[in-house]
């Protein structure tokens, strides 16, 4: 069973415009879970709920861009602004724009063993896809795990990966941005066992819908390949 909503759970994640409960650091920053918490920009639920979260490579997702669809979005109700947002960060992200790194099947692989390394131990690692500049995770931390501190992990170790492997691969489309993965990342916690199938399918069909392969257990670094052998 789905956990329910965390506290303040009405928060828009991904809107820079949110309540002054978004920007408190709740308990121990040294790695243990603090509820509510902001870095400037996004507002991120760090408590033992289950989380999708999607982080990606720094040069896919240009300042920019971002100033340009939040202009778009303006005029939208607050509520909207979120959903519209998620909806066209996702297309940009799915046309494949900056290196593309992970397009290298050695270094998309290495991304997805770091997924799988902890998982049963600081974290249940639910559902995953691996995309060329991006990667999308369902996941719930351990007693006592931060969800940031597991990202911040992930994003570490891939990166060291990623820049040493810089240069060795063709399928590398230009220089590696440094650092390699933005510094934020997008994070909705999941409401109920409706929300969880749908992300889930969401994530699956990731690899389908952005023209990489025709069905979701051919992309073989996600979680559908596992859950459909």
């Amino acid at each position: 069973m789905i956990d329910a909503r965390p506290e303040n759970s009405i928060l828009p994640s991904g809107s820079a415009r949110n309540s002054k409960r978004a920007n408190q650091e709740i308990g121990d920053p040294n790695g243990v879970a603090r509820g509510w918490h902001s870095r400037g920009y996004l507002p991120h639920y760090d408590g033992r709920a289950t989380q999708h979260v999607t982080f990606h490579l720094a040069d896919s997702l240009p300042p920019d861009v971002l100033k340009r669809i939040a202009a778009e979005l303006d005029a939208l109700p607050l509520q909207e602004q979120d959903m519209e947002r998620r909806k066209r960060v996702d297309s940009w992200l799915d046309a494949g724009h900056g290196c593309c790194v992970l397009r290298s099947p050695a270094l998309a692989a290495m991304a997805q063993a770091a997924l799988k390394h902890f998982d049963c131990e600081r974290y249940s690692l639910l559902a995953w896809a691996i995309m060329p500049n991006h990667i999308h995770v369902l996941f719930r931390p351990a007693e006592g795990q931060s969800a940031s501190t597991i990202i911040a992990t992930w994003k570490k170790f891939t990166a060291r990966r990623i820049l040493d492997s810089a240069g060795k691969s063709s399928l590398v489309i230009g220089p590696v941005p440094k650092p390699v993965w933005h510094r934020e990342y997008w994070d909705r916690y999941i409401r109920n066992e409706r929300h969880f199938r749908t992300v889930v399918d969401y994530i699956h069909n990731n690899p389908v819908k952005a023209g990489l392969v025709a069905r979701p257990q051919d992309w073989p670094w996600s979680s559908a390949v596992t859950q459909t052998s």
